[in-house]
């Protein structure tokens, strides 16, 4: 089936850590942990950071972000994600651009420059560890449907995308997982809310990460959810 690409909007919860070196002086630089790592050993080379959220002063939009990511990959030759995002500790709200796909924690500093020329201002430091957070990220999906309401996701090997019937509050979807992942089997997968924009409307769904995951326990997941909103 083919691919397509859709903007959409995950919230997740986390908790997070500043980086506090490999970076530029006095800049706010967040370090979001792999969200299966916690589920299994896996060697992995540990100077490549999964995500960071280079916190800005202001606001900016997702267009913005999009435009300038765009520039800079073309004209540094690199590969690099990234997305708007809400970063929420507490009641406080911070906003900053998510960036996938840096190589090494060493390489932080020269991306965050190349935002820097582009205009954007950056947050000044702060420092924390292991913070629960929640985030909101606003980035664009690529998908593959895999069977009717269940999507893989085709730059993410390990997540997956399940429709659900209806909007559930943030609070309505930690009780309700936290429900499930206490009543099933196997527990080892990462979930997080979402929305994806698509033919002029919103389609609420979940996504699911875990490596290697079979159809049938993203129908399993589902299934219980959707019983739990009917």
């Amino acid at each position: 089936m083919g691919t397509r690409e859709l903007i959409g909007k995950i919230t997740k919860q986390e908790n997070i850590s500043t980086i506090d070196e490999n970076k530029l002086p006095n800049t706010f630089v967040i370090n979001v942990p792999d969200p299966y790592k916690s589920y299994y050993s896996r060697f992995t080379d540990i100077n490549k950071p999964a995500s960071v959220i280079f916190v800005t002063k202001e606001l900016n939009s997702f267009e913005n972000i999009l435009r300038t990511t765009s520039k800079i990959n073309n004209k540094y030759n690199i590969d690099i994600v990234g997305a708007k995002c809400e970063v929420i500790i507490n009641r406080r709200k911070i906003n900053g651009i998510r960036v996938r796909g840096i190589n090494r924690y060493s390489e932080i500093p020269e991306i965050q420059q190349y935002y820097k020329d582009a205009g954007f201002v950056f947050a000044k430091s702060e420092k924390f560890s292991d913070v629960e957070a929640i985030i909101r990220i606003n980035r664009f999906m690529n998908i593959q449907k895999l069977e009717e309401g269940i999507y893989h996701s085709t730059t993410e090997e390990n997540a997956y995308f399940i429709e659900i019937s209806k909007y559930i509050s943030w609070d309505e979807f930690k009780k309700i997982t936290y429900e499930i992942k206490n009543n099933i089997s196997d527990k080892n997968f990462d979930i997080a809310k979402g929305i994806l924009y698509r033919n002029g409307g919103i389609i609420e769904i979940l996504r699911v990460v875990r490596p290697k995951i079979s159809l049938e326990m993203l129908k399993t997941i589902q299934e219980k959810y959707l019983r739990k909103l009917e």
